[in-house]
């Protein structure tokens, strides 16, 4: 049985590992939210991680890795599943709203009951199919992590992307097949080849937008 305190040591050398300050409150937050994963986990499978002191590694510090990145005031994470990486990526920034959303019900149970006893005040929960789902404001960032290809990934949400949204994918290796499938109208912005404290293997970060058309008229 892994402590508390053991936790929280693994969190905070993984957190300025990655160079991110975190405080006291939305450390035990992150906590909370591992505790309340690992008890659904045993029962309702939210999770291929078994072992609480990986989930420290592969889900929270995987998740946050991607912080610097995170930039505007609406983020819709698709398939977020058990809250990742949204869930995470909104204790650490809580001035900005996040819009979670799955088509299984009992993980969006799941994160209604994380929402409430994390006092998540700006996480939205949806059940819901992504190209069902509709939002009113404009959304500044759609991500993703482990959700599907990235070509179906941006048909599914292409009703949803303004001009201006920008697109985030998680992946493990890098995938040249998928970018090679990319629809005409989108391009490859950035890539980023993520180190996880603790997580072995290739992790990478995509940044996926539109193609600017005012460059391509000047071309």
């Amino acid at each position: 049985m892994v402590s508390p305190q053991e936790l929280k040591s693994s969190l905070q050398s993984g957190l300025a590992a990655l160079d991110l300050s975190l405080n006291e409150v939305q450390q035990n937050q992150l906590l909370a939210y591992l505790r309340l994963l690992d008890k659904w986990n045993q029962a309702y499978n939210l999770s291929g991680i078994r072992d609480v002191s990986q989930m420290v590694n592969y889900h929270l510090l995987d998740s946050l890795a991607i912080a610097s990145f995170i930039e505007g005031d609406i983020i819709l994470d698709v398939g977020t599943g058990a809250g990742l990486p949204g869930i995470p990526l909104a204790i650490s920034f809580p001035e900005k709203q996040f819009l979670l959303l799955d088509s299984n019900g009992k993980k969006t149970r799941f994160l209604f009951q994380a929402k409430t006893e994390l006092g998540l005040d700006n996480v939205a929960i949806f059940h819901d199919r992504v190209e069902n789902f509709h939002c009113p404001q404009q959304i500044d960032i759609v991500l993703c992590r482990a959700f599907a290809a990235i070509g179906q990934f941006i048909e599914k949400t292409s009703h949803i992307l303004s001009e201006n949204t920008r697109l985030l994918v998680m992946k493990g290796q890098y995938p040249d097949e998928e970018l090679a499938e990319l629809p005409a109208a989108f391009e490859m912005k950035k890539s980023l080849e993520l180190t996880i404290p603790g997580v072995d293997g290739s992790r990478h970060l995509l940044e996926i937008g539109r193609v600017d058309s005012s460059a391509s008229n000047a071309r």
